[in-house]
């Protein structure tokens, strides 16, 4: 059986997570209304999200976790939004 992760190993997975979506590169035919692209960033976006939901809330935590953690989640969301947001071509 795995261990179970460590809170910091969560957050620094979750970091990367966001990082490789903010990398994934926007294809030039289509960029958001491309299928792949959207359902690409959604899914990294999901499994950081996953990481760190319930550390804001978790008893175990240290206080300057659950901070790095509520912030990581509005991040997370930050991201996706910017990174989904369709651009009207010119």
């Amino acid at each position: 059986m795995a261990r179970p992760k460590t809170t910091e190993q969560k957050l620094q997975r979750a970091r990367k997570l966001i990082q490789e979506a903010r990398d994934l590169p926007v294809p030039a035919e289509g960029g958001v209304s491309n299928f792949n692209y959207v359902v690409n960033i959604k899914a990294l976006m999901k499994e950081a999200r996953d990481l760190i939901k319930f550390i804001p809330r978790s008893v175990t935590a240290e206080p300057t976790q659950k901070e790095e953690g509520k912030k990581l989640l509005e991040e997370i969301e930050q991201t996706q939004k910017e990174l989904l947001r369709w651009k009207a071509p010119r």
